[in-house]
């Protein structure tokens, strides 16, 4: 896979780059990723991307002609483009699995107070990771590309993610480690006992109930 990141601030991403399973995804080949600065794509010679909003208002907006210009330049006939946006569909752990089977992704990063709305037309998803608004798109583009990148054949052992929290529309079991006794605390006996079909039953029963207690809303949905 490849993952091409446009931004206005690209030493945001040196560490998420170089850090964990996405420093070792990139190391063995599963991912490239590569950011790339908005600013080198201006036609200004003072490198301005942005300018204040026709009718007023607070804030400057992000123009569309180094944004158009950036993702004419990497994009190529397998490209998904996606805008990460406040206003966009609410990522999922389903997305997820099926954005990992794509080719090529470039990701748009706004800032400010916004982007000019024809840079909606690029886009083929617009995405947004929760209800609340950040600074700009670098997190939730790093957010959505972890989530991806550990999904990629090879990055970590399959049954790792087929056990995690949303799978099944479930919030993931209750997991436990030595000591065996921590302040009081005891690890249950099922986990000790080594009989691995009451283990498999007491997990899925946690699983449920966990779920009903703090999420019910994902055993309404079928998705």
């Amino acid at each position: 896979m490849k993952i091409d990141i446009l931004t206005l601030f690209p030493s945001m991403f040196d560490g998420f780059l170089n850090e964990s399973i996405i420093k070792r995804a990139i190391e063995s080949g599963k991912v490239k990723i590569e950011i790339h600065d908005i600013r080198d794509f201006t036609l200004d010679k003072h490198k301005k991307v942005d300018d204040y909003g026709f009718g007023g208002g607070k804030g400057m907006v992000l123009m569309p002609q180094p944004v158009f210009d950036a993702v004419e330049h990497y994009k190529k006939e397998n490209s998904k483009v996606i805008l990460v946006t406040p206003q966009g569909e609410t990522w999922k752990q389903q997305k997820a699995y099926a954005f990992s089977k794509m080719e090529h992704l470039i990701f748009i990063c706004g800032h400010y107070e916004g982007f000019d709305e024809r840079i909606r037309t690029l886009a083929d998803y617009e995405i947004s990771i929760g209800d609340y608004v950040l600074t700009g798109g670098e997190l939730p583009s790093m957010v959505i590309t972890d989530s991806i990148v550990r999904l990629l054949n090879g990055v970590i052992k399959e049954e790792s993610h087929m056990e995690d929290s949303f799978h099944n529309n479930l919030l993931d079991y209750p997991v436990y480690t030595k000591p065996i006794i921590f302040r009081g605390m005891k690890v249950p006996d099922v986990l000790l006992s080594g009989h691995h079909a009451n283990i498999e039953k007491w997990r899925y029963e946690e699983q449920l109930k966990r779920t009903k207690l703090r999420r019910p809303d994902l055993l309404e949905r079928d998705d």
